[in-house]
């Protein structure tokens, strides 16, 4: 598979380049996150079922769904190249194979920590300080590692983009703040900056994206199998209730990972953790259409601040001209 070299532009974003199937990878990060977004108003429909469990069966099916998507993969060389190249790394200390049980490891605590979180203090608060601090702890990842300077364009639609995510999850609802709970909810974000790192390492270094999304969740899928099994299971057994976790572990996960991961092959792991900042914004449309939820002043008003913060990000930044001499002329980078 031929992977193109991931360009930065000094704003932090990528430099315009687009994914081999056409499309620029922040609109494929942008859908994944989109479809992430559904997740609050489908679980309504899983009756019974704990966040735990939500939580678990979504990776244990998405996990299995990616790893055998990979294995089955015929790109690049026959049946499951990708995958076969990806784990014959070895283990030395840049191997792939210590990468993989990283990434895992942050998936897994990514999933328990958030909903740990909320139940401690409250699923608006939980929730903000989750993905809102995913895109900061990204960017200071990048930073420690050098892979990525962050630009002025990164910073303001950042700070813009969990704005917008405060006012439109947190505004007008009262919750118990609690600690231990905040310290919960920033884990979690923590936890997503490491594996969007990590994914972004594998892929930008030449390894198949679908190797890569299979590789993490199915062995991320391996210690939450038994959380699975652990808990409340009988809301499996019904119609409503298998066809809610399949959805949840097919398409939010498997569907939605693998475009996350797809968008990683172009996009900075700092500017795509930001563009999920998408998903609250889809989670609250759909439940003001779907639910009856009533959105006030300030959560609109933190909707169209996101919404403009995220085009910032995912419009690609102009080039600078070059003239006749080859020095930079003309238009500057944001």
């Amino acid at each position: 598979m031929s992977v193109r070299t991931l360009k930065h532009d000094s704003s932090g974003g990528a430099s315009g380049a687009v994914s081999p199937r056409g499309l620029p990878g922040g609109a494929d990060i942008l859908v994944a996150a989109s479809l992430w977004g559904t997740t609050g108003t489908v679980r309504t429909f899983a009756d019974g079922a704990s966040n735990l469990s939500i939580a678990a069966v979504r990776i244990v099916i998405g996990g299995l769904l990616l790893f055998g998507f990979a294995a089955l993969d015929r790109r690049g060389g026959g049946r499951g190249a990708g995958l076969r190249r990806l784990l014959s790394r070895g283990g030395a200390r840049f191997g792939a194979w210590p990468l993989i049980g990283l990434g895992a490891v942050a998936i897994t605590v990514y999933q328990t920590a958030f909903f740990a979180a909320a139940a401690r203090t409250g699923v608006a608060a939980g929730t903000v300080v989750t993905i809102g601090s995913a895109p900061a702890f990204t960017g200071l990842v990048g930073l420690v590692t050098r892979r990525a300077g962050l630009g002025r364009r990164w910073l303001l639609a950042t700070a813009g983009a969990v704005a917008g995510c405060a006012l439109l999850v947190g505004g007008g609802h009262d919750a118990g703040i609690e600690p231990a709970g905040i310290a919960l909810a920033l884990l979690s974000g923590l936890a997503y900056a490491v594996y969007a790192t990590v994914a972004s390492v594998l892929i930008t270094r030449g390894e198949d994206d679908r190797a890569v999304a299979g590789a993490l969740f199915g062995t991320a899928a391996v210690p939450l199998l038994p959380v699975l099994l652990a808990g409340p299971t009988g809301w499996l057994l019904g119609g409503t209730g298998a066809l809610t976790a399949l959805y949840l572990g097919a398409v939010t996960t498997g569907g939605g990972y693998l475009l996350f991961a797809r968008g990683l092959r172009t996009t900075p792991a700092a500017t795509a953790t930001t563009l999920t900042l998408a998903e609250p914004a889809v989670a609250a449309v759909l439940g003001t259409l779907v639910l009856d939820e009533r959105l006030g002043a300030p959560a609109l008003a933190g909707l169209a601040l996101l919404a403009a913060s995220l085009v910032v990000l995912v419009v690609p930044a102009r080039r600078p001209d070059r003239r006749r001499d080859g020095r930079p002329g003309g238009n500057k980078l944001v």
